[in-house]
C-alpha cells in the first residue's frame, strides 16, 4: 500500500489565520457511535507536533474524550508550555460547534545520549509472521472504521468468541497506509475491539473515556507496518473497564504502549 503522506493530510488538517487548526473526519472513520477515538487522538497529537516551536519527537500523550462528537469538521487549538531545554508540553483541544469534545496533553522531548543502555522490558510474544496469518474483518456495517484496518490475528482468542481469556493479538496495518509515527500509533492502539470482547458473544457499547500513549522506540526510526498489537483487559467492573495495549514492530522492538479507561454500557 502506498503511503499517503503526513497523518493530518489524510484529514485535511490545515492551519487557519486565527492560529487554530481545521480537520475533517469523514464517516469512513466512524467507530461504534462516533469518530474513531484513536483517530481523534492522532489528530490531537499531530496538531501538537505542528504547533510546537521545537522540533522534538512525541514521547507521550494523555487524551480525554469530553463529549459525544460526530463525524465531520473539527476545530483544534494548541497551547505550548516549554519545560527547560529538552521538554515541551502542549495542551490541545478539539471542538465541534464551539464545544470541546476531546483534549490532550502531549509531551515532546529532545533525544540525547546517556550512559544508560537502551532497555525494553516487555518482549514481543512468539507468533507466526503476518503473511502466515489469516485476515479478520471488523464488520464495516457496524464499525465503518474497520475498513481502514488490515487485521491478521496472530493468536487466540477472537472477539465475541465466548473465550476464557480477555486478550487479542494481531498484526495490523492501515489502509490507506500512513507513516508509522506517534499519530498513527494512537490509531493502531485503538484498532482492536475493547479488551473484554473475547469474553462476550454479542457486542456491547464500551466507549473510551481516557487514552494514554507512550512511545518507547526512537521516534525517528519506527519502521513500517504491519505491527504486532496485543490488547489485554486488565479489569472490568462497576461499569468501568481498563485495557492495556502493546505495539511491536516485525523485529520485536517495543514501539508503544497504551492504556484506555472505558465505560461499559451493556
Amino acid at each position: 500500500m502506498k503511503l499517503t503522506g503526513r497523518f493530518g493530510t489524510r484529514f485535511a488538517l490545515t492551519a487557519t489565520d486565527s492560529g487554530r487548526w481545521h480537520a475533517v473526519v469523514d464517516d469512513s472513520w466512524r467507530g461504534w457511535t462516533g469518530p474513531h477515538g484513536g483517530t481523534l487522538a492522532g489528530l490531537l497529537i499531530d496538531v501538537a507536533q505542528r504547533a510546537s516551536s521545537r522540533d522534538y519527537p512525541v514521547r507521550a500523550a494523555d487524551v480525554r474524550f469530553l463529549g459525544r462528537p460526530a463525524t465531520g469538521a473539527f476545530t483544534l487549538h494548541a497551547t505550548e508550555h516549554t519545560v527547560g531545554r529538552s521538554t515541551t508540553i502542549l495542551d490541545v483541544v478539539a471542538a465541534q460547534d464551539g464545544a470541546p469534545v476531546a483534549a490532550a496533553t502531549v509531551t515532546l522531548g529532545k533525544s540525547s545520549a546517556t550512559a544508560i543502555p537502551a532497555h525494553h522490558g516487555r518482549p514481543a510474544p512468539v507468533v507466526a509472521a503476518a503473511p502466515d496469518c489469516a485476515l479478520f474483518q471488523l464488520p464495516p456495517e457496524i464499525v465503518p472504521v474497520g475498513a481502514h484496518f488490515v487485521i491478521r490475528p496472530a493468536a487466540d482468542p477472537l472477539p465475541l468468541s465466548g473465550a476464557d481469556e480477555a486478550m487479542m493479538c494481531a498484526w495490523i496495518a492501515l489502509d490507506p497506509a500512513l507513516p508509522l509515527d506517534a499519530p498513527s500509533l494512537a490509531v493502531l492502539a485503538d484498532a482492536l475491539p475493547p479488551g473484554l470482547f473475547p469474553l462476550l458473544t454479542a457486542p456491547v457499547a464500551v466507549p473510551t473515556v481516557t487514552l494514554s500513549l507512550h512511545v518507547h522506540a526512537d521516534p525517528s526510526h519506527l519502521g513500517d507496518t504491519p505491527v504486532l498489537v496485543r490488547a489485554t483487559n486488565v479489569s472490568s467492573g462497576a461499569g468501568w473497564s481498563v485495557d492495556d495495549t502493546d505495539i511491536w514492530d516485525s523485529d520485536g522492538m517495543l514501539l508503544a504502549t497504551a492504556r484506555q479507561t472505558r465505560r461499559v454500557l451493556g
